[in-house]
């Protein structure tokens, strides 16, 4: 979902030197040893239930976003004043100490009408500490007033309507916090996901038009050491856009549903199976590979992809499934992801 929302770049940023905001980031809450009770404490939003963000905090988007069961997403990076996040070419990018990531999923009533009466369900939050990063989340309340601290997690009943006009109801899973270290465990620190360049290389939709996103933060001062010419960078496409090919549609998804597990530093390392946007066809990303150990995961089926057979492919078989113990990415959704299953079987079936 795309909501128009405020931020001022750089021919403000002096503004900010001299005047205190109207709405305020509390940096003392962000780096409090223990996270605050209640969401508004951090003072992230001037609105919270419009998702509208206070001053200085940037809305921003990826190109192609995690599945979680057809949750809409808000999301909002925040950098302290007078600091500025790294540009890393293939990873996310090195924030520093003060900074936060803020990311809200909702569902509407009815995904016919995704801006009509919308609940507000969570609001994730991974914030930087000179030890690192520390992940919590929030659930909000009946009255969509506030969001709570749920340290242990939380399973919200949700009903709402398909985009083919039918009922669906199912529980949506609030992570606790050692599911949120599994999803963003890399070489034994918790990392951001979404924010990296081949990602966010594409224009966005501010309150005062669409731009280039990573532009907007270098003209904001929250980016540093961005490469002058932005079409040099490697982008990755919207998995949904049928005009771009289809391998990269597919690498794409893979590689934001399941490579911050399938990676070599990630937490399915021993598996043998690599499934990041850098990795080379071959082996080790599922080609004619036989699992590392094979039970009830697999299927029966004897290869993680077998070329020109999805039938026969354990990965198609993980994901299409809903079974725990058996569904691929094993945590974060009930739901399959339909499209993204069609769209991987014709990738499967177009291999040789």
């Amino acid at each position: 979902m795309i909501r128009k929302v405020p931020w001022l770049i750089a021919g403000t940023v002096a503004f900010f030197a001299t005047t205190v905001p109207v709405f305020a980031v509390s940096d003392e809450a962000i780096l409090a040893k223990r996270p605050p009770a209640l969401l508004s404490e951090f003072g992230f939003f001037e609105d919270a239930r419009a998702q509208n963000p206070s001053d200085r905090v940037m809305p921003f988007a990826p190109r192609t976003a995690l599945f979680s069961d057809g949750a809409q997403k808000d999301r909002f990076v925040y950098v302290p004043l007078g600091t500025a996040a790294t540009y890393v070419a293939d990873e996310a990018f090195e924030f520093p100490t003060g900074s936060a990531l803020i990311k809200s999923f909702s569902f509407p009533a009815d995904r016919r009408d995704p801006e009509a009466n919308v609940r507000l369900i969570e609001t994730r939050v991974m914030l930087k500490h000179e030890d690192g990063w520390h992940a919590w989340a929030y659930l909000w309340n009946d009255e969509q007033t506030d969001a709570e601290l749920k340290i242990a997690g939380a399973r919200v009943e949700i009903d709402t309507i398909d985009e083919a006009g039918t009922a669906l109801s199912f529980t949506y899973s609030v992570p606790n916090k050692n599911q949120c270290k599994a999803c963003h465990a890399l070489g034994g620190e918790i990392v951001p996901l979404g924010p990296k360049a081949r990602n966010l290389n594409f224009e966005h939709e501010y309150h005062d038009g669409g731009a280039s996103q990573l532009e907007r933060w270098r003209e904001a001062g929250i980016l540093k050491g961005l490469p002058d010419d932005l079409a040099s960078l490697d982008t990755v496409p919207d998995w949904r856009d049928e005009d771009a090919q289809l391998d990269a549609r597919a690498r794409t998804w893979l590689d934001v549903n399941c490579a911050h597990c399938h990676r070599r530093e990630g937490p399915a390392s021993n598996s043998g199976l690599y499934l990041t946007w850098q990795e080379p066809s071959g082996p080790a990303l599922g080609i004619n590979k036989r699992p590392v150990a094979a039970g009830r995961g697999s299927g029966g089926r004897l290869f993680d992809i077998k070329p020109g057979d999805p039938e026969g492919s354990i990965l198609n078989y993980r994901v299409e499934s809903t079974e725990p113990g058996i569904m691929m990415p094993e945590l974060g959704r009930a739901l399959e992801d339909h499209a993204a299953a069609e769209l991987l079987r014709k990738w499967v079936a177009s291999l040789r």
